[in-house]
């Protein structure tokens, strides 16, 4: 059983950081997006990762999202 109220693990959601520079409407399906999870002990800070983006076609820097999955 976990200790505290609070879970270690939460859903997070990985954005194309260039995408989003381009001015892209962030509902459109234009901006390429990515689900994941994270320790918030380990990681407090926001998460980056190097993905593949479909609309640009290139491997990019996929930024944490402010918004959280609960």
């Amino acid at each position: 059983m976990a200790k505290g109220g609070k879970d270690a693990r939460v859903t997070v959601i990985l954005e194309c950081i260039s995408c989003v520079r381009k001015g892209l409407n962030k509902e459109s399906a234009g901006i390429s997006r990515y689900i994941t999870q994270k320790n918030r002990q380990n990681t407090p800070g926001r998460l980056e990762s190097l993905k593949f983006c479909p609309c640009c076609f290139k491997h990019t820097v996929h930024g944490e999202v402010k918004k959280s999955i609960t």
